[in-house]
């Protein structure tokens, strides 16, 4: 709040929890624009435009899927940085793709990192951790 930044998320594995936990904080108003849960391929498109090509050549599931659904959600939401998630919480493999596999991406003004992981776990402690990594990966680039 103190440097005026504001964030806008794009979850997809995670459901809202991302949301969830940015907005613990009183005064979460002050720095939380907005976000989209995309949990199927055409929100992810029609909302949030990631490129129709993205998802059929590297999948929903993918750093290039990751980091187009955070710059695209600070895009849309005039936000100072994008933070997304996208991932398999299982307990099924999801297009050929392994339960754990998530990726998290923040994009800022000049910059854009995506993050992969393999987590273990029930749906649930997938998800936690998720929204963990993404969490701590806006706290990383907002000293």
């Amino acid at each position: 709040m103190e440097k005026n930044f504001t964030v806008a998320c794009a979850e997809s594995c995670t459901g809202g929890l991302l949301m969830s936990r940015l907005t613990d904080f009183a005064g979460a108003s002050a720095y939380v624009k907005g976000g989209v849960v995309a949990y199927v391929n055409e929100i992810k498109n029609k909302i949030l435009n990631v490129k129709a090509e993205t998802l059929e050549n590297f999948g929903a599931v993918s750093a290039q899927t990751a980091e187009e659904m955070a710059a695209n959600v600070r895009e849309i939401f005039s936000a100072t940085f994008g933070l997304s998630t996208t991932g398999v919480a299982g307990p099924d493999k999801s297009e050929g793709k392994p339960v754990g596999l998530v990726y998290v991406a923040i994009v800022g003004e000049n910059f854009s990192e995506v993050k992969e992981f393999h987590f273990s776990g029930s749906r649930s402690e997938i998800k936690d951790q998720a929204a963990e990594a993404a969490f701590k990966l806006f706290m990383r680039h907002t000293p």
